[in-house]
This record gives structure tokens, C-alpha cells and sequence, in this order.
């Protein structure tokens, strides 16, 4: 690393490319930062960065983009996402496109050492220790700092840390603060003691178990002829040390220790005009304070530096009603005691009650405190301001004002000069209060609000029922007065077990009546900072909560008010801490969402508001969903294979204020998902019966698009029971259909039967040609699938008839194409090729890609049955790029079962094994019982020509024991014979081709 690039500039014509990992992850090119795209994408990008110019195997980086369950067509996705990464790199600079590229096993990012700002950053540091050892301290700190300045914030900021990160994280972690160390060392070799005592204590902050760094800072402040600041330091790293780790300093702490004993005596200190004895106005420290270090460090922090540089500190803490502000306030006003010797001052300005405490009568009582007397008063607000500055010019206090309501009702009581700190706790945020540091007080994290459980009602007691005490801090949304109440709560019934409690708070209707114990309420606290709200605001507070647990964009505010544009409003929940901004979605939309025990109270608001005009506002929302649905839909790429908008009723118009939609309309559906499939469920709880079935069918199509099952099923049952309902004939058919069509996917073929003949009957009766073409292609499926060819052929010609007569040309290709599987399944090779090509080439004529890429796999089939594996191969390849390009991981996934198949039969085992593992996995995971039976039969095959009978055996029986469930005779039978297990009741019938 000595020779290590220092960033020169590129070759003319080459563009200048940073890969940079300490902070958020960021591309530049030509200094310029490249959008990168979702979370995915980024992931991605991070795994290959923190491993440059080695591959990164495919599993690894399903890992990292999927820690629990990844979906079947991950690495289709991956190579989606490899493509838009190497797209973005070349706009800016086509010779860039190849920085990441594919190998056998994974994919690779090439890049430079000084193209990688944590490479860089190592070697700098390594080149910085050898010039520090040879006794260039300049030379070695210009080094140094330019190391340091690479870092933006923590590694990989706003990213989730892979396990397999954590060493890698960990030793940039450990070279940085080893950086840190050398520049201290550095700058006190050079003389330069402030700057270096400086740095010296934010590192002793941050790491306070390091006696490296406590014994620089000693040695700094010695040299600097700071003895007694010294000696304070040295305490403080022998309580922290004893507190922490029950030790003593170690020998050079010790001996550093020593030698300032005989330091020369300083100066007593210039007297201070101070009261006779030190002023102590604050609260109790809570005993069990739990958590929080981060944000009273960085408090504590603020307030010792600006005390050293004899500069006044503000700080502002908000948060939401609960969140524990004041109690931080008073923790860090204990903990910096020592800084402001005289006293403390702690005021409660009652900002959130109905009578907030003007600054007039609190400079008045914070004068006298001071000790002017009544008489020495003045009568105006101006002149008690300016004597108050006065009076805290001269000292080091601490002042703490809790519970303000309003900037102005605290500029009057701040100082305007001298070494005083002033805590400010609030509700709403004050950004027009000038010169102060805000500080946001969210909830607890989960590990943090479990000790804190356990510090009220007992470890012990937490530990012996772990489930249940989730559940109460679950229920009480890690917000610290909630989990006190509920402590509280426990702690008087000693004869209660947690699980009482739990069950107790499950019902959100009950569960702001359970968080009350004496003076402590939940609901008391939320209502003072309700009551604070204009109408409009409360207005859309209490629309808010009937939403859900859901995260919501914007516009969704406007739409409770009835407005074009409802930002003011917005605003103002936001400042109030009643609504939290979450961050932004895949769209670069803002997202917010109401914290559960805020919208268990707006609902309880929200049952006393007029009726009419609640579900008024709540159909204003639902149409915007339907409206932007609808729209995203007909932008898909793949033409929906069914019907999703209601040409009857008309679409409702696009929300006022929503702009335009992202260019992918998968991204949109990808932003919205929880929030639509909650907003079905909502719609049918407030009667609003044809938008919750509407909403539902137009959502499909991303479901099936993305294999959203689930999601699918559980929009459709509430959406079947809204249609028939509202009397919709046409919504239970667009329903029904629906329901048969993941019923097909789910191997529940009497189910699917079912609804798609009700889905057949329904538009029969309402005259509709399309639609029953539809229905009569899934029930051709079916019979095609159970083997009864003759039916399933009839249905097919049926349904071409239907859809020729609805002018659907969409509709045609499908029925030609399913027409040549049946062919197919007959073994009539001539006319199954006759038809597919017959589909394949309407397709292409009218721009259906998906519809194409699906003729392509059928044809890739028909070849595989006539022993053509080349041209099987080649086509099914076609299919699985198609696939690709329209984002569809469904067919990726079951046209890379094919692709396997086709592998094995040509003797590839080595790529079939990857394949069809790989598959077997997907199909398991989304339940797809005949796809496991498929892909488990040809593993048994591929281990037996590998020569593996015992691991061919497992998997085979495991395909004749789901053949079985299935009820599939024609291939049980048929692998039965195979395994000498021949089943002779059972009629016979040739393997089955993966045909999915």
C-alpha cells in the first residue's frame, strides 16, 4: 500500500468513479451522485463494495437481500438488479457498464484502490503509521486527516447490516479509532495540546472504556498546563472504569496519576459572584433510567464543549407525548452538575395545559432564585429579560425548562452570554428558536424497553414469561410512559402473570383504559397535546387513526380534509409528534404513520364525529387508492390476463396533489402494498362495499405480477363477500375468476373449478364476451392439468370464440397457445406447434411480450418432447429474458425449473443440480405442492445418473408421496413403476414435463 493512488485524475475520456462505504453508500461519477435505487439494489451494490475484485457468490448476496425469506425468483431479481446497477453507471459513463459483471458462480465489482473510499482509507492510515514512526508528526497528520475525512457517518449508514458484514465493519471500525488515536498523538508531538484535548474528550465519550484514550487526554491537558483539569479526568476515568468493569486504572493510567501530584500548584480561581450556596431545583434522577445513552451522551457532550469555550448551550428536546423527555433532561442536567457549580434551575412551563405559564411570571420566579428581590423587579417583560441575562453572564447554571408550548413563550428565559446550558423539553419541535440544538426523542428500542420492563416489575419475573412481556411492550409501542404504566401496573399485582396483561391490552379498544395507574395515563398525556391543535389538524388526527397500522403518503391528509393540498396540515402533526415521518418509500414519496397508542386515541375520537361525515372522508381516501391503482395497472408492462378496473362505474379521478407516478407502476404498487391491502379491509368495515371489490381488482395484477399470494387471498375474501353485498354481479365475477386463478397456482384444482364456473355463470348473465373467455381459459387449465384433453380442448375453442367475439386479441393469443399445450398433452406434436406459433405470432404483432415470452416457453417444451434439447434450450432462454426484462419473478422462476430440466437431459448436471435446488426452494417456500413434485422427480433422476441412489431414492420418494396428496394418478403411477412400487389399481400414464 505505499505506492497507494492519492486520487489523481483520471485519463482523458475516463470518467472518475467513487465506490464509497463510510456513511451512507453513495456512487459518484465525475463527482456527481448517482441515484442507485431501492433498498435492493443498494444491498446489493454494499455486498460487492465491501468485497471489491472478488466474487461474491449468488447464496451470499440472497442472504443479504433476504435474511428471512427470500422469494423464489431471487436470483431472477438479483440479475434485475445487476442490470439497473450497470444501466445507472453507464448514462454517466458508457465504459463503466462493465464495473459489475457476471461469473459462474456470482457477479464481481472491479475497481481501483483509490476508487473504494474504505480501501483508501486503510491504506492511508497504514502509510500515516509508518511517517508517524519515522518522526514526521506534519506529514503525518496532513495523512491523517485526509484518511478521517473520508468517513460521512457510520459504515454503510441507513443500510441493514448483513451478519457476514460484522468483521469487515468491525476492523474499519477498530483502523478509524486507531486513526483518531495517531492524529491526537500527532497534534500533541506538534504543540498543538487544545485541538488535540478537543478531539480528545468527544472520543472519550464515545468510548469511555478505552484507557488508551483517557490517558492521552491526561497527558494532553498536562502538556497544555491544565493540571487540575487532569486530575478531574483521572477521576472520571476511575469511576467509569470501577462503575463499568469493576477495575482499577491501569499502570500508565496510574502513573500519569502520579505525576501530577507534583504538579505545580495552580492559581486559585478568580471568585464568582454566587449565591452563598449552590442552587439544586432538579427532580429525582429516576433510579431505573434505562437506556437512551446515545442521546445523553451526545447531550452531555454539547454542553461540556460549549462550557469549555465559555459559550451558552440550548438544547431543545422533542418528542411525543410518553417519550421520555423530561425524564432525559433531568439525567443530563445530574450528570453535568460538576460543569455548572452554580446550581441548577428547573421550571415547569406547563405549555401543554390549558393555561400555559407567560414568560413574565417565570422570569420573576427564575429572578428570584438568583436572589433579586421583589422590589428589584422590573416591571416590563424586556427589562426582566435583560436582568436575567445579566444575572447569568457572570455563572455556570444549568437551567431546565420543561414542557415548552411555543418559541416565544421561551426566548425571554434564555441567556445571552457567559458558560450557562439551558434543556428545553417540548412537544412540538421549536425550529424558529435561533442558536438552539434540537434533539428528536423517539421510542425506545426493543432491547432497551425490554430492560426497562425488567428494571420495573423484575428481571425475574420478565424472564419467565419472555412471549408475554413482548407482548406488553408491543402493545404499549416501546413508548416509555406506556411500558411505566404497565410496570406500574404489574408491580401492585404481584398475583398477575404477564400473560393477564398481555391479554388485556390485545383489544385496542380497552387499551388506553389498561394504561392508566394513578396519575399516570396515557390517554391524559395524549390529550394535552391534542387539545393543542387547530380544527383542521385534529380533524385529520382523528381521520387518520380509522386508516390502520399503516404508513401513508401525503396526500392522503388532503383527502380527509376535502383539500387540494394538505402540507400546513401535515406540518403541524409533524411538529406535534402525532404523526411520525417514517422516511421516504420507492417512489421518493415521504411516508408517515401514526404510533399505535396515538391512533387507538384518534379512533376513540373519531367514534364521536358525525357519522356521515367520517365515511365521507374515508371514500375520499378509498377513491384515491382506486384511482392510482388503476392507473398504475394499465401502465404495467404485462398485459393482466383478466379484468381489474369496473368499465361500467367509471374510474374515479387521480388525488389532487399526487403529481405523477414513478415510470415503473411496480414501484408504486411496491410502495403502497400494506397500505392498499389495508385500506380493502377498511373500505368494507365503512360500508363502502364496491370500492373495497373495485380496490381488490385492481391490485391483482401486481399480486400475480409479484407472486403476492398471501396478500391475494386475503384481499379476495373480504372483496367476494363486498361484492355480493353490494348486489355487484360483475365484481363477484372479476372476484370469483380472481380466486380461481390462485386457487390454480395453489394446486387447489376443486376450489379453483368452483370459481371459475360461478366467475363463467356471472358474466354469462351480465353478457360479458371477454370475461367469459376468461373464466372458460381457467377451467381449460384445470382439466388440461387433471388429464381430461378432450374437455380441455372444447374449452379452448370455446374461449378463442368468446374473445374473437369481444375483438380481445390479447385474449386469442392465450387460448391459441393454451390450445397447443393441449395438443401438446395429446403428443400431437404437428398441430400443438401449429397453434403455439399461431399465439406466438399474435403476441408479437401486438406488442404482448409476456404473452410472447410464454409462447416461447411452450414451443421450448414441445422441443424438449421431440428430443430437440438445443433448440428447447435456446428458446426457453428467449423466455427467461423476456421474463426478466417485465420484472415478472413468477415465470422466472418456473421457466428456470425448465431451463434445469432441459440441463439435465443434455447432461449438464452440474448447472440442472444448481437450477433445480435452487427451484425446489422457491417452490417450498410459496407453497407450490406440484412444482415440488416436479422439481423433487428430476433431482431423483439427476442423483441417479450422477450415480447417487440412496439421495435419488429420497427425492423421488418424496415426489411420489406428493403425487399422492395431490390425487395426480397419470404421474404417481407413472414414478411408482419407476421405484418398483407399482401400485397396480392405479391406471398408468408417462411422466409428466414441467409445464408451469
Amino acid at each position: 500500500m505505499g505506492n497507494l493512488p492519492t486520487g489523481a485524475a483520471p485519463p482523458a475520456g475516463h470518467a472518475a468513479v467513487r465506490f464509497r462505504i463510510l456513511g451512507p453508500l453513495e456512487v459518484t461519477v465525475n463527482g456527481q451522485v448517482l441515484p442507485l435505487g431501492g433498498p435492493k439494489p443498494r444491498l446489493l451494490l454494499a455486498a460487492l463494495a465491501l468485497q471489491p475484485n472478488v466474487v461474491v457468490s449468488t447464496e451470499a448476496l440472497v442472504e443479504v437481500l433476504w435474511p428471512e425469506t427470500a422469494p423464489r425468483s431471487a436470483a431472477a431479481n438479483i440479475r434485475t438488479y445487476v442490470h439497473s446497477l450497470r444501466r445507472r453507471l453507464a448514462e454517466h459513463a458508457p465504459e463503466l457498464a462493465d464495473r459489475i459483471s457476471s461469473r459462474a458462480s456470482g457477479y464481481l465489482l472491479t475497481a481501483e484502490p483509490d476508487e473504494l473510499d474504505h480501501v483508501l482509507f486503510t491504506g492511508l492510515a497504514m502509510n500515516a503509521r509508518g511517517v508517524l514512526e519515522r518522526g514526521e508528526p506534519e506529514a503525518a497528520l496532513a495523512l491523517l486527516d485526509r484518511a478521517e475525512s473520508l468517513w460521512r457517518g457510520e459504515v454503510l449508514e441507513g443500510l441493514p447490516h448483513d451478519h457476514a458484514w460484522s468483521a469487515t465493519i468491525a476492523r474499519l471500525g477498530e483502523v478509524r479509532l486507531s486513526v483518531q488515536e495517531q492524529r491526537v498523538k500527532a497534534r500533541i508531538d506538534i504543540g498543538r495540546c487544545d485541538e488535540a484535548v478537543a478531539e480528545l474528550r468527544g472520543l472519550v465519550t464515545e468510548h469511555p472504556l478505552r484507557e488508551e484514550l483517557w490517558a492521552q487526554l491526561i497527558g494532553a491537558l498536562r502538556a497544555a498546563d491544565r493540571t487540575a483539569e487532569a486530575i478531574e479526568a483521572y477521576d472520571i476515568a476511575e469511576r467509569v472504569l470501577a462503575e463499568e468493569l469493576d477495575a482499577r486504572p491501569g499502570a500508565r493510567l496510574r502513573e500519569l496519576r502520579a505525576s501530577l501530584v507534583t504538579a505545580p500548584a495552580e492559581p486559585p480561581p478568580v471568585a464568582r459572584e454566587t449565591p452563598a450556596a449552590p442552587i439544586c431545583q432538579l427532580p429525582l434522577d429516576l433510579p431505573d433510567f434505562t437506556g437512551r445513552d446515545e442521546v445523553v451522551g451526545a447531550v452531555v457532550t454539547l454542553l461540556r464543549e460549549r462550557a469549555d469555550h465559555g459559550a451558552p448551550a440550548v438544547v431543545v428536546l422533542s418528542g411525543a407525548p410518553g417519550a421520555g423527555k423530561s425524564a432525559i433532561a433531568v439525567r443530563v442536567a445530574h450528570a453535568v452538575r460538576e460543569v455548572f457549580p452554580d446550581g441548577q434551575l428547573h421550571v415547569d412551563l406547563a405549555g401543554t395545559s390549558s393555561a400555559p405559564r407567560a414568560p413574565l411570571g417565570v422570569l420573576a420566579e427564575l429572578l428570584r432564585t438568583l436572589g433579586v428581590p421583589d422590589a428589584g423587579l422590573p416591571r416590563e417583560l424586556p427589562e426582566r429579560a435583560a436582568l436575567l441575562r445579566s444575572r447569568l453572564a457572570g455563572r455556570r447554571l444549568c437551567v431546565v425548562l420543561d414542557d415548552a408550548g411555543s418559541a416565544a413563550q421561551v426566548r425571554p428565559l434564555l441567556p445571552g452570554s457567559g458558560a450557562c446550558a439551558v434543556l428545553i423539553t417540548s412537544r412540538v419541535k421549536l425550529p424558529d428558536l435561533a442558536g438552539a440544538a434540537p434533539v428528536d426523542v423517539g421510542l425506545l428500542p426493543e432491547a432497551e424497553a425490554a430492560r426497562l420492563l425488567s428494571g420495573i416489575v423484575g428481571a425475574r419475573r420478565v424472564a419467565a414469561e419472555p412471549d408475554s412481556a413482548a407482548a406488553i411492550l408491543r402493545q404499549c409501542g416501546h413508548l416509555p410512559l406506556a411500558i411505566r404504566v404497565a410496570g406500574a401496573k404489574l408491580t401492585h399485582r404481584p398475583g398477575w402473570t404477564l400473560r393477564v396483561l398481555a391479554d388485556r391490552l390485545r383489544d385496542e379498544h380497552r387499551r388506553l383504559d389498561e394504561l392508566r395507574v394513578g396519575d399516570l395515563a396515557v390517554r391524559a398525556s395524549v390529550s394535552l397535546s391534542y387539545d393543542l391543535l387547530p380544527m383542521s389538524a385534529a380533524t385529520a388526527f382523528r381521520g387518520l387513526g380509522g386508516l390502520g397500522a399503516v404508513q401513508f403518503p401525503s396526500w392522503v391528509v388532503a383527502a380527509l380534509l376535502g383539500r387540494p393540498g394538505a402540507e400546513d396540515v401535515l406540518d403541524v402533526l409533524v411538529d406535534a409528534h402525532l404523526v411520525e415521518l417514517v422516511g421516504s418509500d420507492a417512489t421518493g414519496q415521504p411516508r408517515y404513520r401514526l404510533h399505535d397508542l396515538l391512533r387507538c386515541y384518534a379512533v376513540e375520537l373519531a367514534e364521536r364525529d358525525d357519522a356521515r361525515k367520517s365515511r365521507a372522508a374515508a371514500r375520499r381516501v378509498l377513491e384515491g387508492y382506486l384511482a392510482l391503482a388503476v392507473e398504475a395497472a394499465g401502465r404495467m408492462p404485462i398485459h393482466f390476463f383478466g379484468q381489474y378496473r369496473d368499465d361500467d362505474a367509471g374510474d374515479p379521478p387521480l388525488p389532487p396533489g399526487i403529481g405523477e407516478l414513478p415510470a415503473d407502476p411496480a414501484t408504486w404498487f411496491a410502495a403502497e402494498r400494506h397500505t392498499a391491502v389495508a385500506a380493502v379491509t377498511f373500505a368494507a368495515e365503512t360500508g363502502c362495499d364496491e370500492l373495497a371489490w373495485r380496490l381488490t381488482a385492481a391490485l391483482t395484477p401486481y399480486f400475480d405480477l409479484r407472486g403476492h399470494q398471501d396478500d391475494w387471498l386475503a384481499t379476495h375474501a373480504v372483496a367476494l363477500a363486498a361484492a355480493q353485498r353490494s348486489g355487484s354481479a360483475r365484481g363477484e365475477a372479476i372476484i370469483q375468476r380472481n380466486l380461481g386463478q390462485v386457487y390454480l397456482y395453489q394446486d387447489r384444482y376443486a376450489e379453483s373449478e368452483v370459481a371459475f364456473a360461478r366467475s363463467k355463470a356471472l358474466y354469462d348473465r351480465i353478457g360479458d364476451a371477454q370475461g367469459a373467455g376468461i373464466a372458460l381459459a381457467g377451467l381449460a387449465a384445470i382439466v388440461r392439468i387433471q388429464g381430461d384433453n378432450e374437455t380441455a380442448l372444447a374449452h379452448c375453442h370455446d374461449a378463442l370464440k368468446l374473445f374473437a367475439e369481444a375483438e380481445d386479441r390479447h385474449g386469442e393469443a392465450v387460448a391459441r397457445i393454451a390450445t397447443g399445450a393441449v395438443w401438446m398433452a395429446r403428443h400431437c406434436y404437428h398441430s400443438a406447434e401449429r397453434w403455439i406459433r399461431d399465439g406466438l405470432e399474435l403476441s408479437v404483432a401486438i406488442g404482448d411480450r409476456h404473452r410472447e415470452a410464454h409462447g416461447l416457453k411452450r414451443l421450448a417444451l414441445m422441443y424438449q418432447h421431440k428430443g430437440n434439447l438445443a433448440a428447447a434450450r435456446e428458446h426457453v432462454d428467449r423466455a427467461i429474458a423476456i421474463f426478466t426484462e417485465l420484472g415478472d419473478d413468477h415465470c422466472v422462476g418456473y421457466a428456470n425449473q425448465n431451463l434445469g430440466e432441459l440441463c439435465l437431459y443434455s447432461g449438464d448436471f452440474a448447472h440442472a443440480q444448481l437450477l433445480l435446488v435452487n427451484s425446489l426452494s422457491v417452490h417450498r417456500r410459496n407453497g407450490d405442492r406440484r412444482s415440488e413434485a416436479e422439481v423433487s422427480q428430476l433431482l431423483g433422476e439427476l442423483h441417479e445418473a450422477l450415480a447417487q441412489p440412496e439421495r435419488s431414492r429420497t427425492y423421488s420418494e418424496r415426489a411420489l408421496a406428493i403425487w399422492r396428496e395431490l390425487s395426480a394418478r397419470p404421474e404417481e403411477s407413472a414414478l411408482a413403476d419407476r421405484l418398483g412400487d407399482p401400485a397396480p389399481d392405479k391406471p398408468r400414464g408417462p411422466r409428466r414435463i414441467a409445464s408451469a
